[in-house]
């Protein structure tokens, strides 16, 4: 799916590209991201082939990522209007203030203002919680977004890394009391983290959230770099993330025999597989230099046949947690005793064999 051909977020009118711009490696502040003028040659590149949407947050380089990209649009007046920026907030960047940081009503709206000053620009598309505050109660976090929205600084409301009962809760508190409701969620998810599909990807269904994958490459993992017997690693992010477990290794093997078949790189076809998973409205990318992000922006074009699918789905099949599969394999037998109900075929129930009734 190219660039250009957008998609609704959620239940919301915002159409955003099929892959997101993710910008946490803009800046060399940690030792490892990218420095300014590759960081720009990645944006031009991106919005060059059609993308329009960026996403940050307060926290990535110790704001250097937000200042590359506000930076980036003051120089090209009318550009920020046309793309769909996000940033999000929950980090501290002020060691010992417990206010700096959090989704606290304070911390929220201060944010929200260093953002939008490094970001050069007086409106978010897009604010996102980062994680969940669980000193702060839901009721707070929310009024304090929705006064943002009414104000004019932010458009619209994400979530990102909440529990999923935390995210329904947020949800329902928002339309019960009329205030702006989240339109999306951002969450890890690759082929080597597939534990969302156990109740964030339904719930984010049920609740109108168009989900963002994050790290859909894992580390790295995913990206061709890692094959057994390969020791050409980056052994800087290695020792930042660790590398493979056995478990991991079966999947990477699955991928890269799949993406010889399929004649792309693995890290196209890793990027393909979860663009295509039920529910995902825009997958975040981002690289480190720009010929990473070329060889990612690939999956654009990157079709997988049924056969390849199914492949790469049985070899990463998640152990989910209880009551995912007797909610997924018990419940249709019980409720439809082996009738197909919207194209879905339900087992004939184990209680019904022996045919007498009373």
């Amino acid at each position: 799916m190219p660039l250009n051909s957008f998609v609704t977020l959620g239940r919301s009118g915002l159409r955003i590209s099929p892959y997101t711009l993710g910008a946490m490696t803009f800046g060399e502040d940690h030792g490892w991201g990218a420095p300014v003028a590759e960081s720009e040659a990645m944006i031009t590149e991106y919005l060059e082939r059609g993308g329009n949407s960026i996403d940050t947050a307060n926290l990535y380089t110790n704001g250097h990522s937000e200042k590359i990209i506000g930076d980036y649009l003051a120089a090209r007046p009318g550009l920020r209007d046309r793309i769909v920026l996000g940033s999000k907030f929950f980090g501290n960047l002020f060691p010992g203030d417990p206010n700096g940081g959090g989704a606290g009503r304070k911390a929220i709206v201060a944010q929200a203002e260093e953002s939008l000053r490094r970001l050069r620009t007086d409106y978010l598309d897009i604010y996102w919680l980062h994680n969940w505050d669980r000193g702060v109660p839901v009721e707070e976090t929310l009024r304090a977004l929705d006064d943002l929205v009414t104000a004019g600084k932010i458009r619209y409301v994400g979530l990102s890394d909440l529990p999923a009962w935390k995210a329904a809760e947020a949800q329902v508190v928002a339309h019960f009391r009329g205030w702006t409701p989240a339109i999306a969620m951002q969450l890890e998810y690759s082929l080597l983290e597939r534990t969302v599909e156990g109740e964030l990807i339904p719930m984010a269904a049920e609740h109108g959230l168009g989900v963002l994958p994050w790290s859909p490459l894992k580390s790295g993992w995913l990206s061709g770099k890692f094959a057994r017997g390969n020791s050409n690693v980056d052994t800087a992010r290695a020792a930042l993330v660790g590398g493979p477990a056995e478990r991991d290794w079966q999947v990477i093997d699955v991928l890269h025999e799949v993406a010889a078949d399929a004649g792309v790189t693995p890290a196209a076809a890793a990027l393909a597989w979860v663009g295509a998973r039920p529910g995902v409205s825009s997958v975040l990318i981002g690289a480190r230099r720009l010929d990473q992000l070329k060889a990612n922006l690939a999956a654009v074009d990157v079709r997988l046949s049924p056969e390849q699918t199914a492949r790469l789905d049985e070899v990463s099949a998640p152990a989910l947690n209880f009551p995912a599969d007797n909610n997924r394999f018990l419940a249709p037998s019980l409720a439809f005793a082996g009738a197909t109900v919207d194209g879905r075929p339900s087992p004939a129930s184990p209680f019904l064999a022996d045919g007498v009734r009373y």
